[in-house]
């Protein structure tokens, strides 16, 4: 049993449904070209004062691997997140939970057509069970009412995200063997370079949000706890159980966002939410126990 990767991977699941509160509670406290250039201004002075003995031993590598690294913060860190903190003005916490439960589905698939991993009946069914849970959190329990909803412009924003996600989780078999501070340290940086012209654009329309008191703690918050902790942690996921399972945990993300609106929202906690997690937790369990022999 990997018992660390599961903790890790929950944590990360953990982190990131903070980031989707966050995300939706930082609307006209700061904008979100500007929250996503605090967010890693903040995560690298806080990977790089950790990090920089490692960064100089494991420079000989890194020299080599500098483009796949530019590529892991650009479409994993910066990509997805401004278009996930952008889908939210455009549309409801609705559509970009259900969205978001498509990343281990695109998963699976690019992992089975690309480097022919198989996928079993079990993980199918699993993966099934945790999407039923995550329908059941964004619908408040009436599934019926999924049928109703209308895509819009923040639709396609999250599902671009999505792709770009999934993209980011594949490209990370290719990780070179460095210390996983340096693997955070420098997507960290090319996630910040990336984020410059956004910025600039942003401003340029007018549309720039300055943060404000609010608007900075989400910037910590998205810093310290949805960059580092989980980025690192779900990483660490993946070099225990690949990709394909590892994947499977993305979809605690949005039933640990309704449990933390509970706790911190002081939000109504409903029986379909106690299901949702019951079906998101036994699907990865399924999936887990009875995995294909290769994985």
């Amino acid at each position: 049993m990997h018992f660390r990767a599961y903790f890790f991977l929950s944590v990360a699941a953990l982190c990131w449904g903070g980031n989707v509160i966050v995300g939706k509670l930082a609307i006209g406290h700061i904008s979100p070209m500007i929250l996503t250039m605090w967010r890693w201004i903040f995560a690298c002075a806080i990977i790089f004062a950790i990090s920089l003995p490692q960064l100089k031993k494991d420079w000989p590598v890194v020299k080599n691997h500098l483009p796949l690294l530019f590529c892991l913060g650009a479409i994993g860190y910066t990509l997805f997140n401004v278009l996930l903190y952008s889908a939210v003005h455009h549309t409801t916490a609705i559509n970009v939970t259900i969205e978001q439960a498509a990343i281990p589905f695109l998963i699976f698939i690019a992992n089975l057509v690309l480097f022919r991993i198989r996928i079993s009946l079990a993980q199918v069914l699993g993966f099934s069970l945790t999407l039923i849970g995550v329908a059941l959190t964004a619908s408040h329990g009436d599934l019926k009412s999924l049928l109703q909803l209308e895509l819009n412009f923040g639709d396609a924003l999250m599902l671009v995200a999505v792709a770009a996600y999934a993209t980011y989780t594949i490209m990370l078999r290719w990780r070179p063997p460095v210390d996983w501070r340096t693997l955070m340290a420098i997507p960290s940086l090319a996630a910040l370079v990336c984020t410059i012209p956004l910025v600039s654009w942003e401003i340029s329309n007018g549309n720039a949000v300055w943060p404000d008191a609010y608007g900075w703690v989400a910037a910590l918050y998205t810093a310290l706890f949805a960059s580092l902790i989980a980025q690192v942690f779900y990483v660490q996921g993946i070099v225990h159980i690949g990709a394909n399972r590892a994947g499977l945990f993305i979809n605690l993300v949005p039933v640990f966002g309704t449990l933390l609106s509970v706790i911190i929202l002081g939000e109504e906690l409903h029986t379909y939410h106690v299901l949702a997690l019951v079906l998101a937790l036994g699907g990865i369990a399924i999936a887990e126990r009875w995995k294909p022999s290769q994985d």
